[in-house]
């Protein structure tokens, strides 16, 4: 029985190496070149900070990332706020309706990027709107919100629906309501919201380019460039540097939150 759970172990343990290497080799083979002295991305040369220079010497480039962190960050910050008051609504909302917004909502998550990406250009030209930021904006902003609603949502149906009913009792108005009881009760459902807009903002490229007009960010100067550049190995190594600092931060903080709930108790 040992040899055989010891068997099984290995096995495992092996197997989860394995996955591990397939999903990261490629990561680490680009942090590595993003060191290359030389432009080949095959071929390491030597050690050298040659790439990480001339991205912050690439106007083009710089500018395409604070394109894309802005309407990343106006995208994320309006689609949470305003799906958050969405899921709010539709959880206090009879069963019927309920369910069918919820479905409703589901639509723009399995609709094909390229069918919304399209819908979203001729609504645009309908109404007389010229491509560029605003749009692009409207176009993230619009894709977002489902995915705050349906993150949101789940965390709200598990509330207690007395301390709501209790605090309207007590004279609060449903805005000091949401502010003071709900929001502190889905604050960390909240911000994985957020997250997610903000990864899926940052991403996008099919909406984004439909939409963007003159408007340059990463995605799509990636997709305008004749060869990979060896500086979007540094970009995307200062990319991940800031999303593993971003992880680490934010792990420490709740195992320090969770220790200091022990030590209280």
């Amino acid at each position: 029985m040992k040899i055989k759970k010891t068997r099984k172990f290995n096995f495992s343990v092996i197997y989860v190496i394995l996955v591990l290497i397939f999903c990261y080799a490629p990561i680490l083979s680009l942090v590595i070149f993003s060191f290359n002295s030389d432009r080949s991305l095959t071929n390491f040369q030597s050690f050298s900070f040659i790439w990480y220079d001339k991205l912050f010497n690439d106007g083009q480039v710089m500018t395409a990332v604070l394109n894309t962190i802005f309407v990343a960050v106006v995208a994320t910050l309006v689609s949470t706020v305003l799906g958050t008051l969405a899921a709010i609504a539709i959880s206090r909302m009879k069963k019927v309706m309920r369910d069918g917004l919820l479905n409703l909502n589901n639509l723009p998550m399995i609709n094909p990027e390229i069918v919304t990406a399209v819908s979203l250009l001729l609504l645009f030209l309908s109404l007389g709107i010229g491509q560029g930021y605003l749009t692009m904006i409207l176009a993230h902003i619009t894709f977002t919100i489902p995915y705050v609603i349906v993150t949101v949502y789940p965390k709200l149906r598990e509330m207690d629906e007395n301390m709501v009913e209790a605090s309207l009792d007590l004279g609060a108005t449903p805005l000091g309501t949401i502010w003071h009881i709900i929001i502190p009760n889905i604050k960390t459902v909240i911000i994985s919201a957020a997250s997610l807009c903000f990864t899926l903002s940052f991403d996008d490229f099919v909406i984004s380019y439909f939409t963007a007009g003159t408007v340059n960010n990463i995605s799509i100067y990636l997709y305008t460039l004749r060869r990979l550049e060896p500086t979007i190995n540094a970009l995307s190594t200062i990319i991940i540097t800031g999303i593993i600092i971003v992880l680490v931060l934010s792990n420490t903080i709740k195992h320090k939150k969770v220790n200091d709930n022990e030590d209280e108790d």
